[in-house]
Order: structure tokens, then sequence, then C-alpha cells
């Protein structure tokens, strides 16, 4: 029986050569090597397939059975021939495997794990799927819970909770409202980018769809400006909300359904104005008696002055900004964020009109002291003195320094202290002691040890 045909080659290898490929693209180079593919004439130019898989060596997975005696070299804690036992993660025994030869433990299986440069870097590497399973059966078991514990709450077991409902937003009514149109803007309102015209101004933003302050700097553009979820006020704005605000209270209070305001306006209108009327006896009734209690006449009457520093209250709406201005309104240019010609603490300048000794004061009293109190000319008066005494101006001398002794007196004295104190010098050593010397000091020795001296020129008598 003949061979089979061969199937014919498909891919880029089996096509001819092509003349129109450049030399220098299908001559192979000689780093190449000269050993190829004759069928591929391209195969030198063709990214080579790297046959690198994911691998990862088995965590936990032991060798067998264990041994049943103590081996040498191996670990002295676990018995294990693959590690020291510096090395061991086993718990430490109070006698290891080497004194007891009990639970030895099977040796591991080291595997050669060779990774490439991302496989080494794959934090997933490694990752066993199967662990998820932990998860998911254990999120299943607390949702189950959580149902039977609804069920026994509730008492109905048939009705099963909407799972969109959980994520829906509530609205005032209690009924959940679709997210994708409670942002849109009332249709009838005016649109932020025609609130101001004006070219130099801010620029509408229509990823954001606002405007720098709104957009209204002055006139009616800022009357007309509101931030985004605010309820207009003006005409009977007002009465409509405090009739909607009516018929939920009621809803809620009582469950009385009849009073909607879309479904049956007359009804929420007549029950409204009856309890207006009932809150309005009772008011009148409650002031009659204080009025028969505590007597009235000229204390209901409240003064004219009181009277006209009441704040009335208005509907007018009014947004401040971060640094306390009203949002829309023309801003004026400061000069100073600093409060200037301010007088505090009764002085009649301000801090830093007077400056002296490199220091800054007030030119009214001369206090160098920020916040202190005023004292007028008496504070320039002791200032002055202050300043007099520490200059030294005008102090007065004590009396005229003494008379110093004159050169003739003092210089026979100083002649007898040279000669008393003069130093013999070492040719008078030399030669001895002449008589003039012996005969003072015999003198001076005489006079020292005369018990009589010490009466010589006066007139006392001893007993």
């Amino acid at each position: 029986m003949p061979p089979p045909p061969a199937k014919p080659e498909s891919g880029a290898a089996s096509k001819e050569e092509n003349i129109y490929i450049p030399s220098f693209i299908s001559k192979r180079p000689f780093y190449a090597g000269e050993e190829g593919d004759d069928a591929d004439y391209l195969k030198h130019q063709r990214r080579e397939e790297k046959a690198e898989k994911s691998q990862w060596y088995d965590r936990g997975r032991r060798a067998g059975p264990a041994a049943t005696k103590y081996r040498k070299g191996a670990c002295e804690n676990c018995g294990s021939m693959t590690h020291k036992a510096k090395d061991c993660l086993s718990r430490p025994r109070a006698k290891g495997a080497k004194w007891t030869g009990k639970d030895i433990q099977a040796d591991e299986i080291i595997q050669d794990v060779r990774l490439g440069w991302d496989a080494k870097r794959d934090r997933w590497n490694g990752y066993d799927t199967k662990e998820y399973r932990n998860v998911v059966e254990e999120f299943n078991q607390m949702e189950e819970l959580r149902k039977e514990a609804k069920r026994a709450v509730d008492g109905d077991e048939d009705e099963e909770e909407d799972e969109g409902d959980k994520y829906a937003e509530e609205n005032d009514m209690s009924k959940h409202q679709s997210t994708a149109t409670r942002q849109l803007r009332i249709r009838e309102d005016t649109a932020k980018y025609l609130l101001n015209l004006d070219l130099e101004s801010a620029k509408y933003d229509p990823k954001t769809r606002s405007l720098v302050d709104g957009g209204a700097t002055g006139g009616k553009s800022a009357d007309l400006f509101a931030e985004e979820g605010f309820m207009k006020s003006s005409g009977e704005a007002g009465d409509f909300e405090n009739a909607q605000r009516y018929a939920w209270e009621a809803q809620e209070k009582s469950g009385d359904t009849s009073q909607h305001l879309q479904a049956n306006p007359t009804a929420g209108a007549f029950y409204r104005k009856k309890e207006q009327e009932e809150a309005e006896t009772k008011r009148k009734e409650r002031e009659r008696q204080l009025l028969e209690k505590y007597g009235g006449g000229d204390q209901k009457q409240m003064p004219s002055s009181l009277r006209n520093m009441m704040i009335a209250e208005s509907e007018t709406f009014v947004e401040y900004d971060e640094a306390g201005l009203i949002k829309g309104a023309p801003r004026k240019a400061a000069k100073s964020k600093y409060a200037e010609n301010v007088m505090v603490n009764n002085h009649k300048s301000v801090w830093g009109s007077w400056w002296s000794n490199f220091k800054w004061g007030y030119a009214c009293c001369h206090s160098f002291v920020k916040n202190s109190y005023c004292t007028g000319e008496e504070g320039k008066e002791a200032w002055e003195a202050a300043e007099r005494q520490r200059t030294g101006v005008g102090l007065i001398e004590a009396g005229e320094s003494p008379e110093e002794p004159s050169q003739e007196e003092d210089a026979p004295q100083k002649e007898d202290v040279e000669a008393g104190t003069k130093k013999r010098t070492r040719e008078e050593m030399l030669n001895g002691v002449t008589e003039s010397e012996m005969e003072e000091y015999r003198r001076k020795r005489t006079v020292a040890n005369d018990p009589m001296a010490k009466f010589l020129g006066k007139d006392e008598l001893l007993q």
C-alpha cells in the first residue's frame, strides 16, 4: 500500500522565496549560525517562541513515608534530612528527634524551579485558585444566616427582597427614584451659562457645568443665581412647599393618604386651613389668659426703638463664600487686609506712629507696649525723665574732689622710705657691716625692747 500523500505545508515557511525582499533581510547573518530550515529562508527574522511557562513548587509535599529512626546528619529537631535544626520550621521540641527517636518527619521534596524575569516578579505565581472557594462558601453561609434572621423577624418566608432596592436612593416620600434623573435641573430654570454673558468674566465649564462664583457678578444675574438643589421661594413656591410638607407629615403620623397633594389637593387645603384656624384660636386664648393673670395694656406695647431693631424674617436667598462675602455681590478692592485708623484703649494715634531707640510705639503717650492704655502727657513726661536718668543728663556733682598733696611734701617722705627699704649691694655684703649700720641696729633694738617706750610723751602715771 503506497504511503499517503504529504499534506501541503501552510504558513509563511511554505511560501516560495519572495524576490522583492531585500537581500540584507533575506540573507542569514553570520552570527545566526549555518544550521537552519531550508524550507523557511526567513527563520532568522522570526521571533523565537519561548517554552517558558509559569511553574511553581508543590508546597508542603513530602517524599514517601517517614523514617523510623534518627539518621546521622538529619535535623536534630524533627529528624528530616533536607534541612538543619536552624532552618527547621517545626515547633521546637523540648527533646528533639535526635535524642528521643520519636515522631520523625518525612523529607521534603526540593524542586528546582527555574523562573524567568517576569515569572520571578509575578505576584500571583503559585496562587491556587481553589483557595478562593473558602471565601465564597463563607459568604454564602453568612448570607443564608442573614436571610433566616430576617424571615424570623418579618414572619414572611415567601417575600424576597428586591436586590435593586438596596442600591437605589430614597427620597422624602419613602419612594425609590432613579439615580439617572435626580441631578437634572428644572427645565424652566435659567441655564447657568446664560446668567452672565460678559466675555471678560468667568467662563462656563461644560464638563462640570459650573462657573466661578456662579458666573453672577452683579445686577439681575446675581439675584437669579442659586446653587444646585436650592428651591426657589419667590411667589407661590413657599405655599406649595408648605402644602407638600403638610401632606407628608400627615401621611407619616396617621397614615392618612386622603390628603395627597396631587390626588386630592382640595382636602389637603381644607384640613390645612382648619388647622391654622385652630392654632390661631389657641394662641389668642393663651394670650388672653396671660393678660388676665399678669395684666396688659402698657406691658403689651413694644417701644418703637425695640421694634425698629427687630430682625424681620425674609425668604430672600443669600449665600456666603469661604471669605464671608455674599456670593454674586460686586466686590470692592481692599487696600489692605488689616483695619486702618482704629484707635484702641483711649489712644489718639495708632501703633507705629512714633519711633525711638529702634522701637515703635504710640506718639500720643510715648509707650512702647502695644495695646497698652494711653497715659497722655504724663506718659511723655515719665519717658523724658527716664531718658534723662538713663543718659545722665542734668545730674549735679555731689561735691568737689579732694586736693592732691604737693610734690614737695612727698619728696622727703619718699626719700626716707627709699632709705629704709634700700637693699645692700654685693660689695657692701662682702666688705662686712660698718659702724654706722651697727649703731642704727642697736638703737632700733633698744627702742623695741624698752617697756617704757610707749609711755614717752604722755602724762599718765602707773598705779
